[in-house]
C-alpha cells in the first residue's frame, strides 16, 4: 500500500469542506448579518416592549389617562368647549351600560375611553336578557343626555349646547346599528336568541326598547339639526 497516497487521501478527509477557509468566511459572515437583523429588530420593538410592560404595571392609571388623549384629539377637531361636551356624553352613555350591568351583578369596571372610537365597560357574560337590557341601556342614558343638552341649549340660546345635543343624539343613533360591537349589534343578536329559544315575550319587549329607542333618538337629532361649524 502506498503510504504517500494513504496520507494524501487523509489529509483530504480531514481538510474536507467544512474546514475550507473561504466557506467559514461565508459563514462567519452570515452569522454576522443574522446578529445585526436580530439587533435591529430589538432596538425597533424597545420602546413598545417598554411601554406596553408600563401600561401593564400602571393598570387601570392608563386606562384613565386615555380620557385625556381622546380629549385632547377632540380638541385640535372641534375645540376644548366642545370636547369636554363630547366626554361627558360619552361617559354618560357608558354610565348607562355600567349601572344596568351593576344592577344585573355583572361585576362592570369603569368606563375605558379610546380615543377617536368612543368608550367601553367591560364586564361579565350574562344570559341574552341581561345581555340586551345592558346594551339598550347606554343608548336610553345617553339619549337623555342629549336631550337635556339640547334643551338647556334652547332655554340658554346656547349654540354649542344644541349642538352637543345634536351631536349626542346621532352618536347614540349610530350605536344603535345592529351589526358587530356597537350596541345594537348586542341587542339584535340577544333578542334573536330569546325567539329561537323560547323567550318570545322577553324578545318582544327587547325589540320594543330597540325600535321606541331608536325613533326617540331619531326625532330629537332632526329636532336639534343645524349646520355645524367649528365651534
Amino acid at each position: 500500500m502506498d503510504r504517500q497516497g494513504l496520507v494524501s487521501r487523509e489529509s483530504q478527509v480531514i481538510a474536507g469542506p467544512g474546514t475550507d477557509p473561504q466557506v467559514e468566511g461565508e459563514q462567519s459572515h452570515a452569522g454576522g448579518a443574522q446578529r445585526d437583523w436580530r439587533a435591529g429588530v430589538r432596538k425597533l420593538t424597545a420602546p413598545l416592549v417598554f411601554i406596553g410592560g408600563l401600561a401593564l404595571k400602571l393598570g387601570s392609571l392608563a386606562k384613565f389617562a386615555a380620557v385625556f388623549v381622546a380629549f385632547g384629539g377632540y380638541t385640535l377637531i372641534w375645540g376644548w368647549r366642545f370636547a369636554l361636551g363630547l366626554i361627558v356624553l360619552i361617559f354618560i352613555h357608558e354610565m348607562g351600560h355600567f349601572l344596568e350591568a351593576w344592577r344585573e351583578h355583572l361585576r362592570p369596571s369603569w368606563p375605558v375611553f379610546i380615543p377617536f372610537l368612543g368608550a367601553y365597560v367591560k364586564h361579565t357574560r350574562g344570559n341574552p336578557w341581561q345581555t340586551a337590557r345592558v346594551a339598550i341601556a347606554g343608548p336610553i342614558v345617553g339619549g337623555l343626555a342629549a336631550l337635556v343638552f339640547f334643551l338647556a341649549g334652547r332655554a340658554d340660546g346656547s349654540g354649542l349646547l344644541v349642538a352637543l345635543g345634536y351631536f349626542g343624539f346621532v352618536l347614540n343613533l349610530i350605536n344603535l346599528i345592529p351589526f358587530g360591537i356597537l350596541d345594537g349589534g348586542a341587542v339584535w343578536r340577544s333578542t334573536r336568541w330569546l325567539w329561537l329559544g323560547g323567550g318570545r315575550e322577553k324578545a318582544i319587549v327587547a325589540g320594543t326598547l330597540f325600535a321606541a329607542t331608536a325613533v326617540a333618538l331619531a326625532i330629537g337629532a332632526f329636532a336639534a339639526y343645524a349646520p355645524q361649524h367649528r365651534l
